[in-house]
């Protein structure tokens, strides 16, 4: 048998009483997956695998304790024969065969009048894939489809409500934090949700790439935000979240970093919630660690910090420990970024502790800008930094492959962690 010779095809076999013949494992997985799909199965088999003798004995399927005869066959829809003997194999497909009922012939495939494919379930879609007769290469390429599915490389949106889905009006709303840009730096779950989505509501600091790769018909809301110019207000966005999913939509709100760091996301699930609308949160790769590695700047680092604040640049400077060990990370601080350095050194940072700002974090125009807090608003005037950029504040900007020589007063690595350098003849004094 060829596989062109193959129409694909899906029983329906729920309630209805299906064969199997053999008690060994062949025959224990096909009559698991036949209880899967609701069939009344009966195994005939003089013994049986110790799964099966327990299905059997919690009546879930009847088990006949003898060998097969001809007449197992009649009035059933469906027969699977894996004996492990040829003969008996044979004997089960030829009585199948006259009485026009499909039977799988686990012994010989190509004599076979029916294969069972390899399935996998994602969601609600079933893979069932065929190989020419070779179940592990079968396997092999259920389990890649599969897995495209899991990450949303493969489209798993609907396209057609039925079952459940036609009668309700309700959608959902997903929340999806989408990481600092880099369209690899989502979550597979964030992904896959991307994938499924009918309405996607987008920040400007997304991962905007995969935007590009929706189905033309996904329709697209932009409410994006730039620092001081909100065109979209908080208040609108909420509501275009619960009015879409009250619509049936599934909706995909993508955002930038993580939604519950500084980013309205419990605002937008609450709003959710109270309107009645099911709602799910996807943890992103916040910015405020992740794009201080792409410029190798660990937020904490053995000897050097132990712990790290993230503030928006705006307020809260005064609580935050003023130390260079107590990494201080600002989100969208470059607008005040000299009166947060200002403030910093009032409460008793010393002038030279180290300052790296990253632009663009791992977007091909990432930019790192370092210097201390006594000249870093200086150097980001001078240089026109600009926002999206993560600006971090302590000795762990030491670390950074960007930082200048003479800021590597240490060696951070594991080798003589935190032991002092010599430092070469004339090299400068860290000074502000």
């Amino acid at each position: 048998m060829a596989i062109q010779d193959i129409y694909p095809t899906a029983l329906r076999l729920l309630g209805r009483p299906v064969l199997v013949v053999g008690g060994g494992p062949v025959a224990t997985r096909r009559a698991k997956g036949l209880l899967d799909a609701g069939a009344r199965v009966t195994v005939v088999a003089p013994v049986a695998s110790a799964a099966l003798t327990e299905l059997a004995d919690a009546g879930l399927l009847t088990w006949e304790r003898r060998a097969y005869v001809s007449s197992d066959v009649d009035g059933v829809w469906f027969v699977q024969t894996a004996t492990g003997t040829p003969a008996v194999d044979s004997q089960v497909a030829a009585d199948a065969e006259a009485q026009r009922v499909w039977c799988v012939n686990a012994s010989d495939h190509e004599a076979s009048a029916a294969w069972t494919p390899a399935v996998a379930v994602v969601d609600d879609v079933q893979i069932a894939v065929n190989a020419g007769g070779d179940p592990r290469r079968a396997m092999a390429l259920r389990d890649a489809v599969a897995t495209a599915l899991e990450t949303g490389d493969l489209p798993l949106r609907r396209r057609r409500k039925s079952g459940a889905s036609a009668g309700s009006a309700n959608g959902s709303v997903a929340l999806v934090g989408g990481g600092p840009g880099d369209t690899g730096l989502i979550t597979v779950r964030g992904r896959r949700l991307l994938g499924q989505a009918d309405v996607v509501v987008a920040d400007r600091l997304g991962p905007r790439g995969l935007l590009n790769e929706l189905a033309p018909d996904v329709r697209i809301i932009e409410v994006g935000k730039t620092p001081g110019h909100h065109p979209v207000p908080q208040a609108e966005i909420n509501r275009i979240l619960v009015a879409e999913a009250l619509a049936g939509n599934r909706v995909v709100r993508l955002k930038g970093g993580d939604p519950y760091v500084l980013g309205r996301g419990g605002e937008e699930a609450e709003y959710c919630r109270q309107h009645g609308v099911e709602v799910e949160v996807v943890s992103g790769v916040t910015s405020a660690i992740s794009v201080p590695a792409a410029a190798g700047i660990p937020v904490t680092h053995r000897g050097l910090a132990k712990g790290f604040s993230v503030v928006t640049g705006h307020e809260e400077l005064s609580e935050v420990p003023a130390r260079p060990d107590h990494t201080v990370v600002l989100l969208m601080g470059v607008s005040q970024l000299r009166q947060s350095a200002a403030a910093l050194a009032g409460a008793g940072l010393p002038l030279g502790t180290p300052v790296g700002i990253v632009e663009n974090g791992y977007l091909p125009n990432q930019r790192v800008t370092i210097g201390t807090l006594g000249s870093i608003a200086d150097q980001a005037e001078a240089t026109g930094v600009a926002n999206p950029a993560v600006i971090v504040i302590g000795d762990v900007v030491r670390v950074s492959p960007f930082a200048p020589s003479h800021f590597k007063i240490a060696d951070y690595s594991t080798t003589a962690p935190n032991s002092p350098r010599v430092p070469a003849p004339n090299t400068p004094v860290l000074t502000p």
